[in-house]
């Protein structure tokens, strides 16, 4: 073999891998490329025993003509609002009855448009058998919380745990769908007028975060209802809600972020199968001047006082 074929069978090796790679570029893809959820959305986090979603997220609008003037009637109308209150005060009160408040009202159940306020969510969601349904009063002045709790797992082989119910307040949205926060920061109470069956009760509260793996922290306390036919007037401080993400408490604790309240809910797990119900007056915040503990639970430091 000559020289110059030697010299030529690399340069020939590399121009054959070229065409062939230009010649799979100009095929169809006849396959579908499969590409695993978890490297596209690494945050992402599924429930137990819950199937993955195969929609695209712009399969999940609905693109009615309708739906879309109210809608923009909708943000005008809060956008409207929100320039008349500034001139007024904060949140639309006068800066003088901002700075004397001592009492707010929050939610108060005394129509069928206060339900709209508000998301129901049990484990059926993941395969379980507990019900939980939510209606007016016959009065239509309180929330009449109801339904079945069972505790009975899934058979799909993943779940271990099952049983819970709960309430839980929508994301308040300002105008343009911007993210819109309660501001207690004022208060220091939570002040709750309710009536249930003797049941324990979860009360939940979400605030703020400031990174995106801490959006699954929630606050939690206990609620104790009494039962019988006799309303109980509840009042828990802020400073007794201890941090837990994702059902577990933290080690390392921090006081609430009152002034970027983002929602409040109750869930009911007490592994007791059978039916429940918890009525609800009203819920709201209020200053307890005789009440002065910033916070109830340790907090630890990196670099202590000598």
């Amino acid at each position: 073999m000559s020289l110059q074929k030697i010299t030529r069978l690399p340069a020939l090796r590399q121009l054959s891998s070229i065409q062939h790679q230009n010649f799979l570029l100009l095929l169809p893809l006849s396959t579908h490329l499969s590409v695993p959820r978890r490297s596209m959305i690494q945050g992402e986090y599924r429930r137990p025993g819950k199937p993955r979603e195969d929609k695209f997220p712009w399969q999940k609008i609905n693109f009615s003509f309708s739906k879309g003037l109210e809608g923009i009637k909708k943000q005008f109308f809060l956008l409207k609002s929100e320039f008349t209150d500034r001139w007024v005060g904060p949140e639309g009160k006068p800066l003088l009855e901002h700075m004397l408040e001592q009492n707010r009202l929050v939610w108060e159940f005394r129509g069928p448009e206060s339900l709209e306020q508000w998301t129901l969510s049990s484990d059926k969601e993941i395969g379980g058998h507990s019900e939980v349904h939510l209606k007016l009063s016959r009065n239509s002045n309180t929330c009449f919380v109801y339904g079945t709790l069972c505790s009975t797992p899934p058979r799909d082989g993943e779940t271990r745990y099952s049983g819970y119910c709960s309430i839980r307040s929508k994301q308040p949205l300002a105008s343009l769908d911007r993210k819109k926060h309660h501001d207690w920061s004022s208060f220091n109470t939570l002040h709750l007028r309710i009536r249930g069956d003797g049941r324990p009760w979860m009360i939940n509260i979400g605030a703020e975060t400031y990174f995106s793996h801490q959006r699954d922290d929630i606050y939690n306390y206990f609620l104790y209802t009494r039962g019988g036919p006799y309303w109980q007037d509840v009042k828990i401080p802020f400073s007794k809600f201890f941090l837990t993400h994702r059902g577990r408490i933290q080690d390392d604790q921090h006081p609430l972020w009152l002034d970027k309240i983002n929602t409040i809910g109750f869930t009911l797990g007490d592994k007791t199968d059978g039916p429940f119900q918890l009525e609800i007056d009203y819920i709201g915040v209020c200053k307890d001047y005789a009440h002065t503990e910033e916070f109830a639970y340790e907090v630890y430091k990196r670099n202590p006082e000598v």
